[in-house]
């Protein structure tokens, strides 16, 4: 299948209503208590189940705007490596490509391109931006297709969403304005240590 046509599969995909998608588990639970103790500050939010490799995007009051598969960091692990950010992306290790998880202060911003993109974790060059499907051997479009979240590891810690959804539901809510990401954790259930506000 041509790149044109994965893009276009997707945008069907990825814009069709979204009342059938539901948020579970952990991700309804984060989003439930972000919105209930106020840590949303009131404004929209996501949510990245990096287990099942999906965001999930709400708005302000914790309804579901949108969901959509996503790319992660090639490594399993919750933490960055002291230091990441500072380094060229050559100079990262595979092990050490990482999308850390907790809770992050995002705020809209531009890469070196002067592509915009949401900041995640500035410090460790992390951010939330459309899918750049550049290196066709690492085939990131079809990656995203797949019913499986077993072949969506190939970044170096950034987040990639698919660009139909990123103008859609991205752009217009992290895009314009300071807000949170809540990234789950790869095993552990996500408690008060790591989301301060989550309930015992």
């Amino acid at each position: 299948m041509s790149t044109r046509a994965l893009r276009r599969v997707l945008a069907v995909l990825l814009l069709a209503p979204f009342a059938a998608v539901a948020a579970q588990g952990d991700v309804q639970r984060i989003a439930h208590e972000a919105v209930s103790s106020g840590d949303n500050k009131g404004g929209p939010f996501a949510v990245v189940d990096k287990r099942q490799a999906r965001v999930y995007v709400f708005r302000g009051n914790g309804t579901l705007a949108g969901s959509s598969p996503v790319l992660l960091g090639l490594a399993r692990g919750d933490k960055s490596v002291p230091g990441i950010g500072e380094r060229k992306m050559l100079e990262i290790r595979p092990e050490e490509r990482t999308t850390p998880a907790g809770r992050f202060a995002s705020e809209p911003g531009r890469n070196l391109s002067g592509e915009d993109i949401v900041w995640v974790d500035y410090d460790a060059a992390v951010s939330m931006h459309r899918v750049r499907p550049n290196v066709k051997a690492e085939r990131r479009l079809e990656r995203l297709a797949t019913p499986t979240a077993d072949d969506n590891r190939i970044t170096f810690g950034c987040i990639n969403v698919p660009a139909a959804f990123y103008d859609a539901y991205v752009k217009p809510s992290l895009g314009n304005r300071n807000g949170v990401v809540y990234v789950l954790p790869e095993k552990t259930m996500p408690d008060k240590a790591m989301f301060g506000f989550l309930k015992p």
